[in-house]
């Protein structure tokens, strides 16, 4: 039995996306209307403007998701180990040199596909 009740959170959150859409616009059209008063003035509209926007689109379901990615994200990069200088740089030149050898591999089997192909229709060089 499917019933077709709209969660009432969740047409509050549509609410607060179109609040936090129009918050957004707003910044940009106000950005563009003022443009005689200072620049200073208009990028603190602006930075308030956007994070109003981005403080509503955290109560939402999604953005309170979003805000515990973000979180047990920033917990799982400081479980990494990460490389010291010295194994980064030796990666680094082994990367180099085998771009380089297959470059050169690469460049040789142009040449000589490209001397075949000239033989073969005639218009050898």
């Amino acid at each position: 039995m499917s019933t077709n009740v709209e969660n009432p959170s969740s047409s509050m959150d549509t609410v607060k996306w179109l609040l936090a859409v129009v918050l957004l616009a707003g910044a940009v059209v106000g950005n563009y209307m003022y443009a005689d008063i200072s620049v200073l003035t208009r990028a603190i509209g602006v930075v308030v403007a956007i994070g109003a926007a981005l403080g509503i689109a955290a109560t939402t379901e999604k953005g309170r998701a979003f805000i515990a990615f973000a979180k047990e994200s920033r917990i799982e990069v400081r479980k990494v180990v990460w490389p010291t200088r010295q194994e980064t740089t030796h990666t680094t030149f082994i990367v180099m040199a085998a771009t380089v050898v297959m470059a050169l591999i690469l460049w040789g089997l142009d040449g000589i596909l490209f001397r075949a192909v000239g033989y073969l229709t005639g218009l050898a060089l």
